[in-house]
């Protein structure tokens, strides 16, 4: 699997709501990806809801065998657009349906659980056992190949193990927030994918100065550079950059090969632009939603 994915949820309307305003340049986005090599796709329920699974299942339809979908399931969207965890066993399983229906295959090769964290309405009652277990049973009827976390603790992923082979966490991590370091470093060393969401702390790194002088050096985007140093930063990282821009798609792609291009110094140089050691929390990651996400504060 190729190490730069893309993360599909800008392909719904404003707020993740809703059709785009041109679902087929979507589409277009969604081939021109295949066509560059990218072969794992990241997407959710709740992008729309539903609008972007539909999307995928329009534009590459039928599934390339080499092509790994990974969905979330376990968030709604409420009537005024919130964004609601809900890992009630029959949620699961009914956003596992929907999606296959929607992406238009018979199996999915990687079902995220997106967990309860700090989303407001959450059904918090459900002990991740029973989300979890939802998904092991569909597993056992062969309707999922893999399971995932999405915003996931230390200890919740451990916890998850006790259940099942766990193959990809999804938590948020970047040049600037670094608040999923522990979980980062558990993957790396039981051989889990970490897939980090606003790789690109959701455009706001485009500015930063450290990413200038190896940019320059290399005649490169800051946002490449950015994007390139989660791919050193471990082994384990793959990263979903999304767009709508078929031009940036190229560009990020083009971050797997940069990546080899940093010196040991430059990337050492960025990955101290945090203290690591400070920001080992035991708290999940907050939900992927754009209009959520504030970038920690560096001072």
């Amino acid at each position: 699997m190729q190490r730069v994915g893309y993360g599909a949820m800008q392909l719904a309307g404003p707020g993740v709501w809703g059709p785009p305003e041109d679902p087929a340049t979507a589409r277009r986005v969604l081939r021109r990806a295949v066509e560059l090599g990218v072969t794992f796709f990241d997407t959710a329920n709740a992008y729309g809801p539903r609008t972007v699974n539909r999307l995928i299942g329009e534009a590459l339809g039928p599934l390339p065998a080499d092509v790994i979908v990974g969905n979330k399931v376990g968030a709604e969207r409420g009537p005024d657009r919130s964004w609601i965890v809900d890992g009630r066993p029959e949620t699961v399983r009914r956003q596992v349906h929907e999606a296959l229906t929607d992406l238009g295959t018979e199996t999915s090769e990687l079902t995220y659980l997106r967990l309860v964290g700090d989303t407001p309405g959450a059904h918090r009652d459900v002990p991740l056992e029973e989300s979890l277990g939802a998904l092991v049973e569909l597993r056992e009827q062969g309707l999922i190949r893999r399971i995932g976390l999405s915003g996931a603790s230390p200890e919740m992923l451990a916890r998850a193990r006790r259940m099942t082979p766990v193959a990809a966490v999804q938590n948020r991590f970047n040049l600037l927030d670094r608040s999923g370091v522990q979980v980062l470093a558990d993957c790396e060393a039981q051989g889990i994918l970490f897939v980090p969401y606003f790789p690109l702390a959701a455009g706001r790194l485009g500015g930063h100065p450290e990413l200038a002088a190896p940019a320059e050096r290399l005649g490169v985007t800051p946002a490449q550079i950015a994007l390139a140093w989660l791919l050193r930063r471990s082994p384990a990282v793959v990263v979903i950059p999304g767009t709508r821009n078929p031009e940036h798609l190229r560009s990020n792609v083009e971050a797997s090969a940069i990546a080899g291009q940093l010196t040991e110094e430059e990337v050492a140089r960025l990955t101290g632009l945090v203290d690591e050691s400070t920001a080992r929390l035991d708290r999940p990651s907050p939900p992927a939603e754009a209009s959520a996400y504030r970038p920690p504060r560096t001072e």
